[in-house]
Parts: C-alpha cells; structure tokens; sequence
C-alpha cells in the first residue's frame, strides 16, 4: 500500500532517466526504513551522532520524565520540567484534553550526570508548554492560563492567577510559550506579545514586540532570539523593552530580524513523515528533508565550555529531521548576521526517527540540555495531512505516548560540574562574572528576587573596574531591578569607543531612571548620541521615555534624526515609534523640511498611516462575529495566530488577508486554498510575499474532521467580509462543490495553478 502511495504522491507518469535513478533511491531508502521500532533509551543514544569533539549523555529517560516539552534548572541544579502527556495521543487528537500534564523536579543526587529522583510539584494539567522560577514561586502556563504557584519545600503552595488569557486563540502548535526572563528583568514568549514582571505582590503585564513561535533565547547583551517552524533563526538588534511604544506600528525595522537565511537541513536518515512530504522539493531524491519544516528551542550559547568558536553561537532544533543545527552569529555595526557553521552535516543528528528534539536549555555546567519528545506524532491534528497520516500508520509511529528523554551535549571527554549557587548576596556578586552566562543570569535573578539592598554597595564596587565586561553589564541590570539605579551607573558602563551591543543594553536601562533631576543630563547625552551613526537607532528608541518628562522635550532630538539619517529604516522606524498618533503631523514636518517622496522615513510614515486608517475601519464591524459565531471561532484559533487578529498578516508568518484580493475574490478559489493549503509565493495587492519573508506553505484543513463543510463556509464568510473587506457570502454547497471538483487533492495548490 505504502508503495503505491509513494508513487502515486511523488512521482510522474513518466520521467527521463535521471528520475528514474531518484525513484529507485527512494524505494531504496523506503525499504531500508520501512519500519521505525521503538528504542530503549541507551539504543537510541548510539543513534546519535555528534559533531566531532562532542558527545550526548543521558541525563534522564521513562518512567523519570515523559514527554518533556519546556524545562528550567533552580540553583541547585535540579530540572524542573513540563511534561506534556496530553499531546496528540492518535492522529485525531483523541483525549487531548486530558488533565494528565506534569510539573516535575529532576535531581542528580550522586553527581554522576543522570537524574536519580522524580519529584511531582504538580499534576492534573493539561497541556502545560512553559515554566519560569521566579523568587519563591513557578510561573506555569496551561493554557489558556498563566498561574504563579508559590513553592513550599518542592510542594506546590497557593496559586495566583497572572493571566487568564495567556494563550487566547491559537491551537496547541500555534500557542504562546517561553516565559524567558531576560537580562532586562522581564519575562518575554515565543508566539506572543506579551511580557512580564514581577513587583512585590503585583504581577505587570505590557506589550511588546511579537516574536517567534516555540522557544526563545538570549545572547550576552539581553537581545532575543527565536524562529518560526520554516525559519532558521531570527532576533532582535536592539534590547527587548524598546521600540514597541507605538502601537500603531505593524514592523518596527530592528526587530523580528532574519538572521540567520539559509535554511538547508542535513538529516542523516530518510526523514519522510513530514507534513508535506509529497510536495516537489520537500524531500530530496533520498528521502530527507531539504529545509526546516519544524524549527524550534533556539539557544543562544553562553556555557563557557565548549570553547571560544561556540560562544554566541545559535542551536536550533528539528524535531522533524532529528537534527540540531549549529550557527555562527557575529555583529557588525549593531546588526547581528548569522550562518550555518557548516554545510552538508549537523552539529547533531539521529538516525532513529521518533528523537523529537523540541526545545534546547542551557545548563548550569556548561552543556546543552535537549528536550526530546521521543515520540512518532508530533504533527498537531489542525494541519495533519493524509500523507503524514499514512507515514503514521505505515510505520506504526502513534505509539508508544509514554517516552521522554533528556539528554546533554559536553566536549568529549569533560567532566562538568554543576554550579550551586548559594543566596549569599556576596557570593552572588561576583558570581555576575562567571565564564557561564546561566549561572550569570541565575545570579542577576536570585539578586533581584531577593531585593536585599546591601547588594548595591557590592554592585557599584563592581562597576568602578576601568574595563568594561559582561560582569557590569549584569551589575547594571540588576541595580535596575532594586530599583537602585541612577544615571552615574549607566555613564560608568557606557564607553564611546566600548562594545556597541553592550553599549545599546546599557542606554536601554535610561527608560527606568529618567526622573526630573536627571532629565536635562539624559537628553545632554541623547543629543550626543544623535551624532553617532551606530547609536542613533538606540537613541531614536529611547525618546518615548523623554516625551513622558516632558511632551515637547524629544521634538528637537526628533529633527535631528530624520534630517540626519532620512533614509535609514532603523532610525527612521525609531522615530516613528516615538510618534504614536502624531504619524501625520510628523509627515507634515518631513515634508515641509524636504518634500522628496522617495525618503526611507516618509514611506515608512505613510505605511502606518495607512494602517491606522484600515484598523479604524475593521473596529468599526462588531457584528459580524455574531452573525458567523462558528467562523470567528475558526478564525482566532486557526487563523489569527499567522494572519494577525487584525487580518493584516504577521512578520515572517503570513501574508495579510485585509485587502486582500485573493480572499476577496472569486470564492471557488479561497475554498481551494483553505481545503488543500497554498504553496508560495503569494502576490497581495502586488507584493509579492514569499520564504523568508514570510512562512511559504499554509497547511489546508480538508482532511480534519474538527471542521465540517459549514463551519469552513462560515469561517471564510467571515475573513471575506471583515476588517475592510466586502464579498458575497461562502456557502456550504459552495464548500461540497470544490470538494468534489478536487476530490482525492492532496497537493497544495500554487498561485499559478488557481489562475
């Protein structure tokens, strides 16, 4: 049956030659891993193979953990992990919700490197996808929400509701997670816009840039980084807290970056339980996967020990193709420019098919921690196509649903020793400076949870060394979460001719001190900063904070920028994002100053504009989420998450369907699309939006049997008829009549074929 699938899905009628020696490697390879048996966890160690140099140990496996998804080590090195049990029993999702989810601590109580005891801190969840220690208490997400759970001796104490909306919308796969606390002391997520902070009892909550989709990380200077399932690696060139002050700002130049481009993937085995495995390109002429399908778990290297040409590199896994990748990032200027580190092999890579590594954790010895799910599904049943649902049967690949394991990378032949750090506020000091950046921002943390203000002597003494380093950069940043900072410790880190990312995560903290007495010393140094081409982007990010002391104080710096640098996009974004609901009078400015159309800033300018006046327009329809109950359902949980609650599409995920022509128009089409799923590129109102831009395959939902013909006619009712848009109706006969004209399509369709 299998083999007349493959030929049926991946071959033509008839081919020259060359296909035909690709079609006999396929079925070589088809043979050779017809089956993919369930490994026991020292099996499935001998599967993995490292980069030369390193080697994976086993830390933990069934029944210690099952199905860990999202993990983080306390100070005394133990692992506190998310296990998501609940995930995707069968290939319906039979079960989900289940309440079978697990928090548990993890302990190596011999010092050998493996996990000897499993504590249970809580039980009955479903579906928890992320935790973060915060103080005395774990900040848990499950979803829909977000819960503060106070630790009583490793039992869990009184629960606090932080978000009841944490993961409003979206599916399973398509969810915020993360809770990374970053350098700057707030606690941001993948696949969300929302971060955190904890002050005294009061948990904060504010907006933030959107980034990314499962698993985020940090470099040495606090700036973020993250992907998508298609996508290598992106980031942010500027510290996480700027730049999101104008809300009327869809792309802020700077951040949500593509850093790393190429998204070739190296698997060392046959990889064709993939989504779409039957498109042309997906798969190679052996069987595996050409580029990322199911990037996540970036992280940023800071252990220390794998030596000087793996600090800051970039991880990320791919749970699809059994494979980590390794990436070479640099700075240049204040930009961060990433590559693969090699071409034509992985950092590491499995040859058994249910490794699922689906998150990367740094740990407190150095190494690299690796989530695997150990597991066939790990496809969510929204986007399950027929093709992976008989890759699924063939092989057998549903069961087992009750593996996990978690494993460490270390140069071959270290002993790592795991850091305990004690709550001495001394010893805590200077471990601000230790060669580890976990232990660093584990120190930074435990400092600020404990808000013992006889650290701030200690923390200055720090900063008075001549040389500027890492260390100062936490003193700061810690200074700023015991609200002890002023502007004499900035200055101190600050250097002019200083390491311009380390420099940009200092002026950052300005927005946290910027008071009445230091007001006129801040834009003294603002002004400055103006005429420093690397700085200016940071200082136009800053002004925001300038406009609270003051409404009229930043119109001078404001000038400056765009005469200086009118056609730079990170400046002229900078200052756009100082100018929430003045966009127009600021374009009024512009142009009187110089009327050229061309300028960077003035289009970056009208682009907002233009938003503003199409977001007004799609606030003014409140009723047709009644009128289509079903399909504004459809539409948050499926949709949203890559087109963006405002239909106006989302950054490197999808094109936007507000204005959009192809929903607009002929509905035969739409209904094509939505049942079989779109292939790249995509042309909208003539831009043309394709990889990397944005994700180049939107999935369709024909085959999930959640969705029934009316509801599909509701939900693209729906889309055709919000926001700014206004078409005839969807049907349910009109959904059964592209059903049966396509019956048996598997295929996604492309653009050429629809026209």
């Amino acid at each position: 049956m299998w083999m007349s699938f493959l030929l049926a899905g991946l071959t033509a009628a008839s081919c020259n030659s060359g296909e035909k020696d690709a079609k006999a490697d396929s079925i070589a390879m088809r043979r050779q891993f017809a089956e993919s048996p369930v490994l026991t966890p020292a099996q499935s160690l001998e599967h993995l193979q490292t980069e030369e140099g390193f080697t994976a140990q086993l830390v933990a496996a069934e029944p210690q953990v099952v199905v860990p998804v999202a993990m983080t080590f306390d100070e005394r090195g133990r692992m506190w992990v998310a296990e998501m049990t609940g995930y995707m029993p069968d290939t319906v999702g039979t079960g989900e919700e289940a309440m079978n989810g697990k928090i548990v601590i993890l302990e190596d109580t011999n010092g050998d490197g493996a996990a000897d005891t499993r504590t249970v801190f809580l039980d009955s969840l479903i579906l928890p996808r992320a935790l973060c220690i915060v103080g005395n208490g774990l900040l848990v997400a499950e979803p829909p929400r977000l819960w503060f759970v106070e630790i009583n001796g490793d039992k869990a104490g009184k629960k606090t509701l932080v978000d009841s909306a944490f993961t409003e919308g979206g599916n399973v796969e398509h969810q915020p997670n993360g809770l990374y606390r970053a350098m700057d002391n707030w606690i941001y997520n993948a696949k969300s816009s929302k971060r955190y902070r904890k002050e005294g009892n009061r948990w904060l909550k504010e907006e933030t840039h959107f980034r990314g989709q499962w698993g985020i990380s940090q470099d040495n200077y606090g700036r973020l980084f993250y992907n998508n399932n298609s996508e290598n690696l992106l980031g942010d060139y500027f510290s996480p807290g700027l730049g999101s002050a104008n809300t009327n700002q869809r792309r802020v130049a700077g951040f949500n970056e593509n850093i790393v481009p190429d998204n070739r993937t190296y698997p060392i085995r046959p990889t064709p339980g993939v989504n779409r495995g039957y498109i042309k390109g997906v798969l190679d002429d052996s069987l595996r996967l050409v580029n990322f399908t199911a990037a996540c778990g970036p992280l940023i290297y800071r252990g220390g020990a794998f030596g000087e040409g793996y600090e800051g590199n970039a991880f990320v896994a791919e749970p699809s193709a059994n494979l980590i990748k390794r990436n070479i990032l640099k700075d240049s200027l204040y930009f961060v420019i990433g590559r693969q580190a090699y071409a034509g092999k992985e950092f590491l890579a499995s040859t058994d098919e249910r490794f699922r590594p689906v998150n990367l954790h740094p740990g407190p010895d150095g190494a690299i921690y690796v989530l695997d799910m150990y597991r066939g599904i790990i496809q969510h049943k929204t986007y399950l196509t027929p093709y992976l649902k008989n890759e699924i049967g063939t092989r057998s690949l549903t069961q087992p649903l009750n593996c996990g394991r978690i494993y460490r990378i270390v140069p071959k032949g270290s002993k790592p020793v795991t850091e305990v750090l004690t709550r001495n506020t001394a010893d805590l000091v200077k471990a601000l400076g230790s060669k580890n950046g976990w232990i660093r921002d584990k120190a930074q943390q435990m400092l600020v949870d404990a808000q013992d203000k006889a650290a701030v002597p200690l923390l200055r003494a720090l900063l008075e060394d001549s040389v500027q380093s890492l260390a100062d950069l936490h003193a700061l940043w810690v200074l700023e979460g015991l609200h002890a900072l002023t502007f004499d410790d900035i200055a101190s880190v600050y250097r002019a001719e200083g390491n311009i990312a380390l420099n940009h995560s200092a002026l950052a903290a300005i927005p946290s001190i910027l008071n009445s007495r230091n007001f006129e010393t801040v834009t003294y140094l603002l002004a400055e900063l103006v005429t420093h081409k690397e700085d200016a982007a940071v200082t136009g990010y800053l002004l925001p904070a300038l406009a609270k002391q003051h409404p009229a104080a930043d119109k001078e710096l404001f000038k400056m920028l765009y005469e200086y640098y009118p056609n730079d996009r990170y400046v002229a974004d900078a200052v756009i994002s100082s100018a929430q609901d003045k966009e127009t009078k600021l374009l009024a400015d512009i142009t009187a100053w110089n009327p050229d159309t061309n300028l960077i800033i003035r289009r970056r300018l009208e682009k907002v504009i233009k938003d503003v006046k199409n977001n007004r327009q799609a606030n003014m329809d409140g009723a047709l989420a009644k009128q289509y109950p079903r399909g504004s359902l459809i539409f948050k949980t499926v949709c949203q998450t890559c087109h963006g609650t405002d239909g106006d599409g989302i950054q490197s995920l999808a094109p936007p369907l507000n204005h959009s022509e192809i929903v607009t128009g002929k509905k035969e089409r739409l209904i094509a699309i939505v049942l079989y799923g779109l292939t790249g590129p995509v042309e909208v109102n003539g831009k043309v939006y394709k990889a990397p831009e944005i994700n180049a395959d939107m999935p369709g939902i024909a085959s999930n049997d959640e969705f029934s013909d009316a509801d599909i006619a509701q939900l693209l009712s729906f889309v055709r008829n919000a926001w700014s848009n206004k078409a005839e109706k969807v049907t349910e006969k009109d959904v059964q009549a592209v059903r049966q004209q396509y019956k048996g399509r598997q295929k996604s369709f492309t653009m050429e074929e629809l026209k």
